[in-house]
């Protein structure tokens, strides 16, 4: 390799962690990696898939069984051995002698058999395929309804810690600012323009403002750590987040998809509604108990002395009739359990709407409140920053004392503190609320395309 070869290889080699530190994750993939990285996803994807399965029990009562047997015997039983030379078709005139037939030598069958059998009515299997499908139908709208919560998580987490960045910012820019009117005091005291109490005073808030920068940078690591762990990858931190979060505007955009006021297909109450679909397929099943059960069997039997599968064939075939009125009365008690089972069902969906309409009203009185809050501590942001501009001249000439500076000072960092708080509340709404109204929160990832 020549030189110039390698030193552009470690210049690469240099350059590449920087550059892959420096893509910025944004909503769109946090919610790809969650889809099928978040531990809540992950879970109730394989209890679906377990519920799934169960409807494939009750295809016995449906499809066809195939088995193979085989076995040996050896007896001097006089039936079991005479039945054994019937079966291998050694039979000679030798063996109907009655000493023989009375006291056989010892004699050894190996049996081999296939068997087929086919059920023709089971009534009670094909409302338990029924039950059991509907069951996993009702398992997977749980999954929709636990990946739309993930979501939620995975907005609020990813939010929040941009919203921890962007308190890093504001409080480094209050540190500055504070650090600057603590520089304008300490000179002014040196000038003999302010007393010893307001380079104090000053030297104090700016040490105050510094430990909340501190605590501000401790919470934005443990933001980015809560977000790793919510997209299911805790050891996965190497991403970076948007500098700000969205303005007002562009979350008020998002309200008008967010508008609608009905349950729409909430996945929570499309679970329940299948699993009352489910009961009542089962107290189906629990009723054809009652009913006759028709199937039909055939087999092939081979029996030799020392073979498996030796000798010649044989072949029996059937049909077999079975009902049970009355067994102790398991097949009422089974009926009862399952028309309980039914109505806990019944209850349990209309609780399902009942909840669904009172999360929605919450959500939506909630996402009222948090846009209103994000419009008006937008304007507090103008108002105590031109407050804080005007009490600094004020000060400068004179005119203001320090602890009006430094209450002005501290009302517009907290200003801006609040607004980047209500804006981060009003996102989280949007999404609860479509959540709430069963939408789906795709739209959300349009924020990725706005300038901050």
């Amino acid at each position: 390799m020549s030189l110039r070869h390698a030193v552009i290889a470690l210049v690469f080699a240099a350059l590449l962690p920087g550059a892959l530190a420096a893509q910025t994750l944004s909503l769109g993939e946090a919610f790809r990696r969650a889809e099928s990285g978040a531990y809540a996803n992950r879970v109730a994807a394989a209890q679906a898939r377990a519920q799934e399965a169960q409807a494939s029990l009750a295809l016995r009562g449906v499809l066809p069984s195939v088995r193979v047997e085989g076995g040996y015997v050896r007896t001097t039983d006089p039936l079991g051995a005479f039945g054994a030379t019937l079966r291998q078709r050694v039979v000679t005139p030798a063996a109907f002698e009655p000493s023989r037939l009375n006291d056989p030598a010892a004699i050894g069958n190996v049996g081999s058999a296939l068997v087929v059998e086919q059920p023709i009515f089971n009534a009670d299997a094909l409302f338990g395929r029924r039950a059991a499908a509907r069951a996993g139908a009702a398992a997977r709208a749980s999954e929709d309804w636990a990946r739309a919560g993930t979501q939620v998580d995975v907005v609020r987490a990813y939010y929040g810690a941009v919203l921890a960045r962007e308190r890093v910012t504001t409080l480094d820019s209050a540190a500055s600012a504070a650090h600057a009117h603590q520089r304008v005091a300490e000179s002014q005291h040196r000038n003999g323009l302010a007393t010893k109490s307001d380079a104090l005073l000053a030297a104090v808030r700016a040490g105050q403002v510094d430990a909340d920068l501190i605590d501000a940078r401790g919470a934005a690591n443990l933001a980015r750590a809560q977000l790793a762990l919510v997209l299911g990858a805790p050891d996965d931190t190497n991403f970076a987040l948007p500098a700000h979060l969205p303005d007002t505007a562009a979350i008020s955009r998002l309200t008008g998809a967010a508008s609608d006021d009905s349950l729409g297909d909430r996945a929570d109450v499309r679970a329940a509604r299948l699993a009352l679909d489910a009961a009542t397929a089962d107290r189906q099943r629990a009723t054809a108990l009652l009913l006759p059960r028709v199937n039909s069997f055939g087999r092939l039997d081979w029996n030799s002395a020392d073979t498996p599968f030796g000798g010649r064939n044989a072949w029996t075939a059937g049909i077999m009739v079975t009902w049970s009125p009355f067994s102790g009365g398991a097949e009422l008690a089974e009926r009862r359990t399952a028309a309980a089972r039914r109505s806990a069902a019944v209850t349990m969906a209309e609780a399902a709407e009942a909840r669904g309409r009172l999360e929605l009203q919450e959500a939506a009185n909630a996402l009222e409140v948090a846009l209103a809050r994000a419009e008006i501590t937008g304007r507090a942001v103008e108002q105590s920053g031109e407050a804080h501009r005007i009490v600094a001249r004020k000060y400068e000439g004179g005119l203001a004392t320090a602890v009006e500076l430094f209450d002005a000072a501290a009302e517009e960092t907290g200003s801006r503190l609040g607004f980047a708080a209500a804006r981060y509340e009003a996102i989280v709404a949007v999404a609860q609320h479509r959540r709430a109204s069963g939408q789906s929160l795709a739209v959300l990832t349009s924020l990725d395309d706005v300038e901050r």
